[in-house]
């Protein structure tokens, strides 16, 4: 028999679930569907477990630390089993935690992989669904160049490295993109050795010029090995042949970016960007089809998880007619989770240059901030970019200790449309990280006090 809804979410992921809370919060009849997990990429292989690793690796760093200023401990041994069984439970936790949210909601969870036929009837399991709406948060899968003997080798991808049992002893990292640089800082401090490869001219190509500066230089500290412009010839079982290296590995992990998930899309002849990677769609979301929506790694842009949620609040607000604003990619939050972190929003100098603006940069580092010295995280700075009339906030950088975290503070002041001012006049709790940012501020505005 088939079974009707206002509404079917394809992907359970961090935009899909989202999504179909929301849309059952106002009172529709949701049914969200998934093939795998429950939480999509970011939960089960991607955000939270290496968030959880690299939590490892930081206690680790710290009781190195500790034992320079007279705390003496001793780590006789590392239990990595244990460590991916945390892991487990973290991912666990937070899992459940969604099934439960969608139980509150009344929201059917179809467990299958997904079809959808003529008239808007959605099939799994031979089963058939008939709705007025469907989102697709289909996700994205890792990307595998062509490499040769890739094809002849064992590797991981970021959907297999997580459950590795056993410590590797030399990690061999294909992709020097925020992925792969994240896992290189969560496994050396284990004990691995790691090795980074990375086949244009930098590392973190995305990331700030000054920040990459500082993340190089911790690697080197960290001892992991990174090879830049780098050609792979050839891959066996035991080494990587570049043109004037052979690198050994124990364990070898392709990181070299994600592949949009759009077999639905090429079945319902949905329109496609310029590059035929993603699905396109308008500022609601919205598809070359009536009534069907895409959200999320689908249609490129920031594959980011807090952006594929937002982009689902925005198409259910679009499916109930509801006021609302649409993404201004510029206040997107990008993170770095890294030791220190980097944290960005908006535009660097470059870009803001290019768009016509007479742009004032500052930079001020946490070598003379209290909380810094007393934390020993002294290395990192605040950038801001301005606009150097009106003071206008175009874009920032945070490298250091939460600097995840301290940039909400700079992005909150900026979307309330504060400027300068407001960063500078806010009273800044003390002894605290953030009182960099007022200093940067101030320091604009030709008040700084310990600049």
């Amino acid at each position: 028999m088939l079974k009707h809804f206002d509404l079917i979410v394809i992907g359970a992921g961090p935009g899909g679930y989202v999504a179909a809370i929301r849309a059952a919060q106002k009172g529709k009849k949701v049914a969200i569907i998934e093939k795998s997990s429950l939480g999509g990429t970011c939960l089960n292989v991607g955000c939270i477990p290496s968030k959880t690793f690299l939590q490892h690796s930081e206690w680790l760093e710290n009781i190195k630390k500790a034992n320079l200023y007279g705390i003496s401990a001793e780590v006789k041994h590392i239990d990595y089993e244990r460590l991916v069984e945390r892991k487990d439970k973290v991912v666990g936790t937070l899992v459940h935690g969604i099934e439960y949210l969608l139980q509150k909601n009344n929201i059917t969870l179809i467990k299958g992989e997904a079809t959808i036929l003529e008239s808007m009837v959605v099939m799994v399991n031979h089963q058939e669904f008939k709705s007025k709406d469907i989102i697709l948060a289909t996700g994205s899968r890792p990307y595998v160049p062509s490499i040769k003997g890739l094809d002849q080798v064992f590797y991981h991808t970021t959907d297999s490295f997580f459950d590795i049992k056993e410590q590797p002893k030399e990690l061999i990292i294909i992709g020097g993109g925020v992925i792969g640089i994240e896992l290189a800082f969560a496994m050396a401090p284990l004990g691995t050795k790691v090795t980074v490869i990375e086949a244009a001219d930098d590392i973190l190509l995305t990331e700030d010029d000054d920040a990459r500066e500082i993340l190089k230089k911790k690697m080197d500290q960290l001892g992991i090995a990174y090879y830049t412009k780098a050609t792979i010839l050839d891959v066996t079982r035991t080494d990587v042949h570049l043109e004037h290296h052979k690198i050994p590995y124990t364990h070898l992990l392709v990181a070299t970016g994600r592949r949009a998930n759009i077999e639905i899309a090429d079945a319902l002849h949905l329109e496609m960007d310029e590059n035929k990677k993603f699905i396109k769609v308008n500022r609601n979301y919205l598809t070359s089809k009536n009534h069907v929506y895409a959200i999320g790694d689908v249609i490129g842009g920031y594959q980011l998880a807090h952006v594929a949620s937002q982009e689902g609040l925005v198409a259910v607000a679009a499916i109930l007619n509801e006021r609302h604003s649409t993404i201004n990619q510029d206040d997107i939050p990008r993170c770095v989770y890294t030791h220190p972190e980097i944290a960005s929003f908006g535009l660097n100098e470059k870009q803001a240059k290019v768009k016509g603006y007479d742009v004032l940069t500052k930079k001020m580092t946490f070598k003379s901030n209290g909380r810094a010295i007393a934390m020993d995280e002294t290395e990192g700075f605040v950038k801001l970019i301005t606009e150097k009339n009106d003071h206008e906030i175009l874009g920032a950088v945070v490298v250091g200790a939460n600097a995840t975290e301290l940039i909400n503070q700079i992005l909150a002041v900026k979307q309330s449309e504060g400027r300068i001012e407001e960063l500078s006049s806010l009273i800044y709790g003390h002894p605290n990280l953030s009182e960099t940012i007022g200093e940067t501020a101030e320091s604009m505005l030709f008040k700084a006090i310990h600049a």
